[in-house]
């Protein structure tokens, strides 16, 4: 594991029927579900860290904070950005934030995982 404060992270995801509040269930209207800009700012910051881990190491998810700020309809363009703010041994805090097409913040927030060993936690 090569980790330090600074690391970055970027993926973007356009707005489309399968990914709205409507069809996760969360809501009735087809608009960026919550659960969906959740499930981004998770791999944004899972593959921010793939480089720097050794090999037979993954992360998992532990702690998610954020708001979701601004409604984003059908074919709008949503880029997550990841930065490592803080590192406790395995511990690893993001600052994420998910921008529109517009350039506006819809949500905004941290993001803590864990550094594991994928066959030592599988084995559990």
């Amino acid at each position: 594991m090569d980790l330090k404060l600074g690391i970055k992270g970027e993926e973007s995801e356009v707005v489309r029927h399968d990914n709205t509040a409507a069809a996760y269930g969360s809501g009735l209207v087809e608009v960026y579900a919550t659960p969906a800009m959740i499930a981004l700012m998770e791999k944004t910051c899972y593959r921010s860290v793939m480089p720097y881990l050794s090999e037979g190491e993954g992360t998992v998810g532990t702690h998610i904070n954020v708001a979701h700020k601004k409604a984003s309809p059908l074919g709008t363009v949503i880029t997550c950005r990841s930065e490592i703010v803080e590192i406790d041994r395995r511990r690893v805090v993001f600052k994420v934030e998910a921008i529109d097409d517009k350039g506006d913040v819809i949500g905004d927030g941290t993001h803590e995982r864990f550094v594991i060993n994928v066959e030592k936690f599988m084995s559990k």
